[in-house]
């Protein structure tokens, strides 16, 4: 009886009440919840925002409310809306994630941000990401200055093939990509811009039991006994793959900052910083080979 009082519910009635068992269920704004219930809507209804809004008493049909429920449950058991959906939203561009990548974050915008502004706007500029994942990063950066040469790594093969996938989707020519454990398949490449946003939790971590990441790669996400494993081995490795003048910019945890420009600084990088992002958190450290 439950299931076919579910499949009579309007918009405007689904709307209200699985957003209240979203909250419930999963500890998340009410706000928050009524967004995530209305990209599942859209998804299902294959309508944009705005005619969701303006027919609020309009009845999904059986055959859609029942894709609908599918997809409900698997988000009250945690699953996050992006691998429900295939897809998340970064720096303006729509990516395809699944659960072989992480899903962009808007944080991790930062790191873009401050790879574009160390882009000189003429001349050759060969920019590295190291970890790509979906080829988020990689592909935004090469999105906005089509005149800069972009490589992305990863270690995994099937997110190397969402990586593809999207450069294809985005229409996007330069960037590459290739297999390749941090710098294990480099020789003699040198390039201006490193950019990375590697694993950083500490194994044993009490977030990885936490929302999103229970369902994210692993293997993307823990770093060794204090999370910091890739980052030292990145911060050591990266002065032998930059030119002289060379920028390494890394994202890392919310309370890494210092630990990263000690071993910035140890690399022998100069002009170490650290920069917020819109938390207020210091999100990305990074430094000048000179």
């Amino acid at each position: 009886m439950k299931a076919t009082a579910e499949l009579a519910r309007t918009i405007q009635e689904t709307l209200l009440q699985d957003a209240a068992r979203l909250t419930e269920a999963l500890a998340i704004p009410p706000g928050s919840a009524r967004i995530e219930i209305q990209c599942l809507l859209q998804h299902v209804l294959d309508v944009p925002r705005a005619w969701l809004l303006a027919h609020s008493e309009h009845c999904p049909n059986e055959t859609e409310q029942t894709h609908y429920h599918k997809l409900l449950q698997r988000r009250l058991r945690g699953e996050p809306v992006a691998y429900l959906l295939g897809e998340r939203e970064f720096f303006g561009l729509m990516f395809k994630v699944t659960p072989a990548t992480l899903i962009p974050r808007p944080e991790t915008e930062l790191l873009v941000e401050l790879a574009l502004t160390r882009i000189p706007q003429q001349g050759l500029c060969r920019v590295l990401d190291l970890g790509t994942g979906s080829g988020a990063i990689a592909l935004a950066l090469a999105h906005a200055r089509p005149d800069v040469e972009v490589l992305g790594c990863d270690a995994s093969t099937t997110a190397l093939a969402v990586a593809h996938a999207n450069a294809q989707q985005l229409a996007i020519v330069n960037a590459t990509f290739m297999h390749s454990d941090w710098f294990g398949a480099f020789t003699t490449q040198k390039f201006n811009i490193i950019v990375s946003n590697p694993p950083y939790i500490a194994a044993g971590d009490v977030h990885l039991t936490r929302s999103d990441v229970r369902f994210e790669p692993i293997s993307a996400l823990v770093s060794g006994g204090d999370g910091l494993h890739d980052i030292r081995h990145i911060a050591v490795h990266a002065p032998d793959y930059l030119e002289p003048g060379g920028w390494l910019l890394l994202e890392h945890g919310y309370d890494q900052a210092a630990q990263v420009r000690e071993l910035l600084q140890q690399a022998g990088f100069d002009e170490v910083f650290s920069t917020c992002d819109l938390a207020g958190i210091e999100r990305v450290s990074g430094g000048r080979i000179v």
